[in-house]
């Protein structure tokens, strides 16, 4: 993992098993910034904010309440064939039709442009462009999550 562990610091880590821990013990493993000092003091910064500001159970929380929204939205348009994804890692799947799942390029499109207008930046993707992928800083308020349920309530009434 990356990025984000270091808070725009160059940082990164990797999460594996005992068994292939070990195993790298045995080998050559070489990594640009492993060990640096600097990285290493921000990455435990970075560690210590999420611990003490309750971030973890903050995403659960704001990624909880979008999830609830953008349900609500899936009742309201047939244009949203899916909402998943864990914490504030969201995807919303558009199809043109429910039943057979055929993606809705075009419209995925035109939302993700629409929201951009209104000043919301999300992602797309999936095999075939059809899913908004919603990744929001970890520190997300409630009100900026509304304003995201708001802003693709927009969107998805003007398909």
């Amino acid at each position: 993992m990356a990025k984000g562990i270091g808070n725009g610091i160059p940082l990164a880590a990797v999460v594996t098993t005992p068994d292939i821990a070990d195993k790298l013990t045995q080998r050559i493993h070489f990594n640009t910034f492993g060990g640096n000092p600097v990285s290493c003091a921000a990455g435990k910064a970075v560690m210590e904010v999420i611990e003490n500001e309750k971030i973890q159970q903050n995403c659960l929380e704001m990624g909880s309440h979008i999830a609830e929204g953008l349900n609500r939205l899936k009742s309201k348009y047939e244009i949203i064939g899916d909402v998943r994804g864990r914490g504030l890692m969201i995807g919303v799947e558009l199809v043109k039709n429910r039943r057979t799942k055929d993606p809705a390029t075009d419209e995925c499109l035109k939302i993700f442009e629409h929201a951009k207008d209104l000043g919301l930046l999300v992602g797309k993707g999936g095999f075939f462009g059809n899913v908004l992928r919603i990744k929001p800083p970890m520190c997300l308020t409630k009100a900026d999550a509304d304003f995201m349920i708001e802003v693709l309530d927009i969107g998805f009434g003007s398909i």
